[in-house]
């Protein structure tokens, strides 16, 4: 996508929190927002996480997705209270779009770690229901793969060194536009 491709996303975001929690998604009138992608919305004060919210399947419209994702992850992020009117001058807004998943098919936690790509892969692990996430950004704050690996199983209210054949990981990039 193209820088203002990125600009028009982040626009979105911004405008879906300004608008509410119960604010209508509007209609796009560009085509390439009417295409169907997954996206997650992160907000900052700071540097500090004040709210991230999104969507690992492409299963709406671009614009749709970001819209939506901002209005969570700013309003209904369980983490943390609502974002209030007040904060909105100090609010970092981070659009990621989302890549196609690939399976990494790892037999073993070594086999797993050595596929991992440090600051390239978001991962998805899903086991038995559970299903956790990690944004490749979040190798910024843990650039260690087994300690990706651990933290992402305890997302997923797993032991931080489980490990189980039927454990599926895949793998994603983003686009990332701040």
């Amino acid at each position: 996508m193209s820088g203002s491709h990125g600009e028009r996303l982040l626009a979105i975001a911004r405008d879906a929190i300004r608008a509410g929690p119960d604010a209508v998604v509007p209609e796009w009138s560009e085509p390439w927002l009417r295409e169907r992608a997954a996206t997650f919305v992160t907000l900052r004060i700071e540097e500090e996480l004040r709210g991230c919210i999104g969507s690992i399947e492409a299963v709406r419209m671009l614009g749709d997705d970001v819209f939506s994702n901002a209005r969570a992850a700013a309003y209904r992020d369980p983490r943390f209270p609502p974002v209030s009117p007040s904060e909105f001058p100090s609010l970092a807004v981070e659009v990621s779009v989302l890549s196609a998943r690939s399976p990494m098919g790892a037999l073993s936690e070594d086999e797993a770690l050595s596929q991992l790509r440090p600051g390239i892969d978001g991962i998805v692990l899903e086991y038995e229901g559970r299903r956790a996430t990690f944004l490749p950004q979040v190798w910024e704050t843990l650039p260690d793969p087994l300690d990706f690996l651990c933290h992402l199983r305890m997302k997923a209210d797993l032991p931080q060194r489980f490990w189980h054949p039927r454990l599926q990981l895949s793998r994603y990039t983003v686009e990332k536009y701040l």
